[in-house]
């Protein structure tokens, strides 16, 4: 392995270690590939790109990345030590027609709309970003007769599954009201999932869907207001965890780390025009358990759990309340196994905000 420092985040440089020194994913099938990652400065597309420089460095793969992003600014803040070692990016609004990029061998599509308040106050544009833009880089998959492609999704394209039915496979669906603003993201979701189906039949693209459980760990971006940014930020300030429901929903989650290595079997070795899930089970909890869990491991910090539930959840955006443990278990036949479970998540997510983060270095 190469012992060069991409990045000032010493956890985050250890994930991007890790996944290139994984012994799980095929390394040989990218070599001299050009690997386009759209979403590329989102949490995963970012750690994504990132990692596979790291390994086409550390194995000599000679292999290219080519970051699809709006913000060009942003990318190359974010992608500096990148630049000239591997990655290229690309500044683009995949709700037009994608052009002049070249050859491109794989296609990882994140792009997406992914504040829960967006879905609320946005559902139009939600709702958009997921077919069109879906649609656009499906027909560029087509152009380039590209050797695979990943559509990332989510668990929420389950909708809300019937409680004795929780352990959720990637044959189960729940139900969704199309007409509710909230399901602007779970529908579109499934629907962008049925639109790669039809590409891979009608059209043979080589495109998988992966259905991620929520994921995190090192290298969130500052300002992350999501339920395990709250939990972590609560801890580092010594502040109460403040839930603004019961804490009943129940879910698995996942690393990082371990998701790109998930994303990635499944870009290599997935079957065309299925669906794999990507969760570690063990981490499945409610809401509550994981923060009293959190709180349990860091007493120092004094935070304490405190409820304050709105008459009006709907100003937040929240998925509706469920139980669901996202199996994973088709992956795992393709030899992939998450390592980190939710104890070490938080350790390494904590660890990260306190270096890299302002307001806390």
């Amino acid at each position: 392995m190469s012992d060069k420092v991409w990045c000032e985040d010493e956890t985050l440089q250890q994930d991007l270690e890790r996944i290139a020194a994984s012994n799980v994913i095929d390394w040989e099938k990218l070599r001299g590939k050009r690997v386009l990652v759209t979403g590329a400065t989102g949490l995963i597309g970012s750690i994504l790109a990132r990692a596979l420089v790291c390994a086409g460095k550390s194995r000599g793969l000679n292999l290219r990345v080519l970051a699809l992003v709006r913000n060009r600014a942003k990318a190359e803040k974010l992608f500096a030590p990148f630049l000239g070692e591997g990655l290229e990016i690309f500044t683009c609004d995949i709700l037009a027609p994608i052009e002049a990029l070249g050859e491109i061998d794989y296609i990882v599509h994140g792009a997406s709309v992914t504040t829960s308040k967006d879905f609320v106050d946005h559902p139009v544009e939600t709702i958009l970003t997921a077919l069109k833009g879906t649609e656009n880089l499906l027909e560029l998959a087509r152009e380039k007769h590209v050797q695979g492609m990943v559509y990332l999704s989510s668990m929420e394209a389950y909708g809300v599954v019937d409680a004795e039915h929780y352990n959720v496979r990637e044959s189960d669906y729940g139900y969704i009201d199309p007409l509710l603003v909230r399901s602007s993201y779970s529908e579109s979701k499934r629907m962008a999932e049925g639109l790669c189906g039809a590409y891979a039949h009608e059209y043979q693209v080589p495109v998988k869907t992966v259905r991620l459980a929520q994921t995190f760990g090192a290298g969130i971006p500052e300002g992350e207001n999501r339920v395990f940014a709250q939990f972590a930020r609560s801890i580092l300030t010594g502040k109460d965890i403040v839930l603004h429901t019961d804490g009943s929903k129940a879910h698995c989650y996942c690393y990082t780390a371990d998701a790109v290595c998930g994303i990635l079997k499944v870009l290599l070795d997935g079957a065309p025009g299925e669906a794999y899930n990507v969760s570690n089970e063990e981490t499945f909890s409610t809401i509550r358990e994981m923060a009293e869990m959190v709180i349990a491991e860091y007493p120092e910090s004094g935070s304490e759990l405190v409820f304050d539930i709105p008459e009006d959840m709907n100003q937040f955006g929240y998925a509706p309340t469920s139980r669901m443990l996202i199996n994973a278990e088709k992956l795992r036949t393709l030899g992939w196994r998450p390592e980190v479970d939710l104890k070490e998540m938080f350790r390494r997510l904590i660890a990260s905000m306190r270096q890299t983060w302002k307001e806390f270095v």
